[in-house]
């Protein structure tokens, strides 16, 4: 599959395996990914952010990001929903981290792993589920190749944290595809 990646695709793989580097994180996420693509410049996704007046906020989205990983990763829709049944994440965050230490519930913490002891770093199965559904939307748009604005979708479309923060964005997977493809890309795919 990787031989269908544009080289824009594979710059942004390459920078999601820079991203989780520089994090110390043990394996490459869909985190990474999105990071990797705000990162590119002269691309079909960094169109689409800047067309979504996304590009200048890139801190803002890694805060978004770091913010629901802190939180075990709960959506802003999922801390409105519990607070409607009177859970208050809040305050279950703090008495967690008052007992366990700043940042407990963050998935994928932990001491030297696999990935940190032998520089190799595996995708998730999140992030790999992203590089097989950017084929999948390739294909059903009938392109050949599997771009960075697929991988884009991609995030978009997959359920998670990712996709939500897009969302507060305004990165909707019907908004990114207009700004990719034109008003009229959702009577195309």
């Amino acid at each position: 599959m990787f031989e269908r990646f544009t080289k824009s695709a594979r710059g942004a793989v390459k920078g999601a395996v820079v991203q989780a580097e520089r994090a110390g994180a043990d394996s490459v996420t869909e985190e990474h990914l999105l990071l990797a693509l705000l990162d590119q410049e002269g691309t079909r996704s960094s169109f689409a952010f800047a067309s979504l007046g996304i590009t200048g906020r890139r801190g803002a989205v890694a805060d978004a990001l770091a913010h629901v990983r802190r939180r075990g990763g709960l959506s802003k829709a999922d801390e409105e929903a519990l607070a409607g049944i009177g859970i208050d994440v809040t305050e279950i965050v703090s008495k967690v981290e008052e007992t366990h230490g700043e940042g407990a519930m963050r998935s994928g913490r932990g001491g030297a792993r696999r990935g940190l002891l032998t520089g190799h770093r595996p995708f998730t199965r999140q992030a790999k589920g992203v590089l097989e559904k950017s084929l999948r939307v390739a294909l059903g748009r009938g392109d050949r190749h599997i771009g960075d604005e697929h991988l884009l979708l991609a995030l978009i479309a997959q359920p998670g944290a990712v996709a939500d923060v897009l969302t507060e964005y305004g990165a909707t997977y019907g908004a990114v595809e207009r700004a990719l493809f034109g008003p009229d890309a959702a009577a195309a795919s």
